[in-house]
């Protein structure tokens, strides 16, 4: 047992070292992230005009979404993950997975954490420079402490399904020598439905309660809405079981594709 989280821990430290070789590639994406919010604010701000509310929340409170939306995407968001795993698997180098008794999604999930983590750090030095100017529009909901200890986890989880759909699509290069459309396929549906674009609860109320049984929903959107008050706590619960159901979901189709794919695979060059 101690030997196997050696492995992984090993895995996570070489990707740490690989990310912190780009950190600045991080913090100046995170600067212009920056402008992205400027960008949001012009247009919410122009949006609220003449109005108090929209989807019963105050214009304090939708900015308080987009502030909380940007480190999200960096502590948790699968990135580019999909892309690497068809490299690996194009080149070659899965190849040395097959000899070796390493799980090849835990190895690539350590190398995601890895990323996360500096990537998430970065991003919170130019959000710190920018709180100054930003704070007067912010709002922190009264019960912020159950929020933050019930936040938490669905980031967490948050983190698992966005990586294992991205480890999915990935794996689909055992079939396609191509997944560049698929990818950005899945990436349409998910800045649509995982609530990156605008709060989720501005759709219509069937498709809202629609996107609630989707992955995509538990990608930004329910984390975002546990810790900005969009989420009444009474609906965190279930909302917690419905995405540890997709995680279970997920892991499975994951499995049968790599078992699948391994059946298709011929091994050269690594």
């Amino acid at each position: 047992m101690l030997a196997s989280i050696a492995k992984y821990r090993a895995a996570f430290a070489v990707g740490l070292q690989s990310n912190l070789v780009y950190r600045w590639n991080f913090a100046v994406r995170g600067l212009f992230s920056l402008f992205h919010l400027v960008v949001v604010f012009t247009l919410w701000g122009a949006a609220f005009a003449g109005q108090t509310a929209i989807g019963g929340f105050d214009l304090r409170q939708t900015m308080t979404y987009f502030v909380i939306i940007l480190p999200l995407s960096f502590m948790i968001g699968a990135f580019n993950e999909d892309y690497q795993i068809s490299e690996e698997i194009r080149n070659g180098m899965i190849n040395q997975f097959l000899l070796k008794p390493v799980n090849y999604y835990a190895y690539r999930f350590s190398v995601f954490v890895s990323a996360r983590l500096v990537s998430g750090l970065l991003v919170l030095l130019p959000l710190a420079l920018a709180f100054p100017f930003l704070k007067d529009t912010l709002v922190i909901p009264d019960d912020w402490q159950w929020r933050l200890a019930l936040g938490l986890p669905a980031m967490l989880l948050s983190a698992v399904v966005q990586f294992t759909i991205a480890y999915c699509f990935g794996l689909l290069t055992f079939w396609f020598l191509e997944i560049q459309s698929f990818v950005i396929l899945s990436m349409a549906v998910e800045v649509l439905l995982g609530g990156q674009m605008f709060p989720l609860d501005l759709l219509p109320t069937w498709l809202f309660e629609l996107s609630r049984y989707l992955p995509y929903y538990y990608m930004m959107y329910f984390p975002a809405a546990i810790f900005t008050g969009r989420l009444p706590l009474s609906e965190i619960g279930s909302g917690l079981a419905i995405q540890a159901g997709w995680i279970a979901v997920l892991l499975v189709i994951a499995q049968v594709l790599w078992m699948r794919g391994l059946r298709k695979h011929t091994a050269v060059g690594g």
